[in-house]
């Protein structure tokens, strides 16, 4: 055979060797010491991104890899999800994220533009450390690609109820279980119940202040089962565009430890920046232009000088080029701007109005008025 065939695939090798930077020894002594930290630490960690312009995500996926080992314990797997166009790419690894090859090449020798990416590190606390329970998760809906990160504990789909094959059903308009987990996470259960729940409910594609609505009645649902003991932090996306966030926190029993979400707005002027988790600096003035922002989410703040915005319990928010959008009818103009779901597989509704009063929309008094 023609070994020239060979020789991409040989200098792709050859380049995450080289670029497996933590020792196997050190990496061993951190998971030791962070061993100590068992009765405080959080579930998982997540880190979004969301942009006005396309953007690399090496600086904060950075500071991210070094929680899966080394400054913090959550060291069962990572993955992350970014779009280019319509078209999703995803990495997966069980590997921790300080010490996996494929982490190192993207966050060093890979710097991807993109508009929206997810990313997740996890700590096991449900299903085994198999790459079919490494998030985020991933499915095609109505013609778009949708992904899933999450942390927490959500007891009402932690084990199937009442001897039922299948995981609560959410909403109420009935339908067929289309979507079922492949592994055996809690979060995969969750994310497929949403998923079953919008394709029952919508024949035309929703537009975002009605998809706003019903996440959140979602949300709500899956909260209310025990909102003493559930913990429901997520990333969603549904397209290059916008990314749907949401966060009921809480402490996992025995711990002092709180596990919400942060978010930042990066925007002009641009500022010198520090990360948390390593000693890596950059001034975004040097790197940047007048036409960007980047909102940035994450389970505990990644930087030491920016201002983090904790969100708030039982809030959902849209981002969307970066700008957070906190109510139905915020979506409006992210919808008018073009940004909604894109397909060719169902039809839209024909207007936003009709889309609006069809689903009893609170939004639609602010359509009428103008009050975007």
């Amino acid at each position: 055979p023609d070994i020239t065939q060979f020789a991409p695939l040989c200098l792709l090798s050859l380049l995450l060797t080289i670029l497996w930077i933590p020792s196997s020894e050190a990496f061993l002594l951190s998971q030791q010491q962070n061993h100590e930290l068992h009765t405080s630490i959080l579930y998982c960690q997540l880190l979004g991104m969301n942009c006005a312009t396309p953007t690399d995500f090496v600086f904060s996926f950075q500071g991210f890899c070094q929680r899966g080992g080394v400054t913090d314990i959550h060291s069962d797997g990572w993955g992350l999800s970014f779009y280019q166009g319509n078209g999703v790419r995803t990495f997966v690894d069980t590997e921790a994220a300080s010490i996996s090859p494929i982490a190192s090449f993207l966050s060093q020798a890979y710097p991807i533009k993109t508009l929206n990416m997810i990313s997740h590190i996890r700590y096991a606390t449900r299903g085994s450390v198999d790459l079919q329970n490494v998030h985020p998760f991933q499915r095609e809906m109505w013609g778009i690609n949708w992904c899933f990160a999450h942390n927490g504990d959500v007891p009402m789909f932690a084990s199937k109820q009442n001897g039922e094959n299948h995981a609560p059903w959410l909403g109420n308009v009935k339908g067929d279980y289309v979507y079922h987990p492949i592994g055996d996470t809690d979060s995969e259960a969750v994310f497929c119940a949403l998923l079953n729940a919008l394709r029952a409910k919508f024949t035309t594609l929703p537009s975002l202040p009605v998809l706003h609505e019903t996440l959140s009645s979602l949300c709500r649902e899956i909260v209310s089962h025990d909102e003493e003991e559930t913990i429901l932090n997520f990333l969603l996306t549904c397209g290059p565009h916008v990314q749907w966030v949401y966060s009921w926190p809480g402490a996992r029993p025995g711990s002092n430890v709180w596990n919400g979400l942060h978010y930042t707005v990066r925007e002009p002027p641009f500022q010198k920046c520090t990360l948390r988790d390593l000693d890596v600096h950059i001034d975004f003035a040097q790197v940047t232009s007048s036409d960007d922002r980047v909102a940035v989410i994450a389970t505990k703040p990644l930087t030491q000088n920016e201002e983090w915005i904790e969100m708030k319990r039982g809030e959902l928010i849209l981002f969307d080029e970066g700008i957070p959008h906190t109510a139905a009818h915020e979506c409006i103009e992210c919808e008018e701007k073009g940004h909604g779901l894109q397909s060719t597989a169902i039809p839209r509704s024909p207007q936003l109005k009709e889309d609006l009063r069809r689903f009893q929309s609170q939004a639609k008094s602010e359509f009428a008025g103008g009050g975007i």
